[in-house]
């Protein structure tokens, strides 16, 4: 329960604070995946949502249907903007090489382990929530070192600071939710983008559902 007289959200941003300090000396196994390039072709030219097609395959389908199922569309659309902050980051400071369906599912799942289907006593909500992207990729018929990569991504998403050279999906990741949460780095990303994408995928009441469900 949040403090007397603190509100869900502050309550929410404190205790990420504790978990992005407690995870940053965590260490997941890496495993190889394929990798993919992808982006707009010309990457100092205008970014549109257009240039982001979502990876038409099993995992990326499941990992969606999931979230429209359990989330808030409000999360769900933070999961989505996420997403395609990190595809426009990866542009913007010239990562090429990715693993794009990895980045999505990744994205679309990374806070499924706040909501009460997925809660884990024992667990913070972010290793809950990349248990359940292993599940899902599992089905999909992922071999175990990429399944592992996802649950190693949505951690991440937590950590302080993400080494691009040694995880560039957990990097795009990380600086994307942290445009979308804390509102780091907005200037970064062209200023038509940020509205295109607010447009499709609205904040809603992202705040005060997300606040509470971390608090909770």
């Amino acid at each position: 329960m949040p403090r007397p007289g603190r509100s869900p959200e502050v309550a929410a941003s404190v205790v990420l604070a504790g978990t992005r300090r407690s995870l940053a000396l965590a260490h997941l196994p890496r495993g190889d995946a394929p990798r993919e390039s992808g982006g707009p072709t010309d990457p100092g030219g205008p970014v549109r949502i257009s240039d982001f097609p979502v990876p038409d395959t099993l995992a990326a389908r499941g990992a969606l249907a999931l979230a429209e199922q359990y989330q808030s569309p409000a999360i769900t659309a933070h999961a989505l903007r996420s997403w395609l902050w990190a595809e426009a980051f990866a542009v913007v400071d010239g990562i090429r090489n990715l693993d794009r369906e990895l980045l999505y599912v990744a994205a679309v799942l990374h806070d499924i382990g706040a909501v009460g289907e997925f809660d884990n006593h024992r667990l913070s909500y972010e290793h809950a929530g990349g248990h359940v992207g292993v599940a899902l990729t599992a089905g999909a018929g992922w071999e175990q070192s990429r399944r592992e990569r996802v649950l190693e991504v949505i951690v991440r998403h937590n950590w302080p600071s993400v080494d691009s050279t040694m995880d560039a999906e957990g990097y795009l990741l990380e600086i994307a939710t942290g445009l979308d949460i804390s509102g780091a780095r907005p200037d970064a990303l062209p200023e038509d983008f940020r509205r295109e994408v607010l447009a499709a995928h609205p904040r809603g009441a992202l705040a005060a559902e997300f606040g509470a469900c971390v608090v909770d």
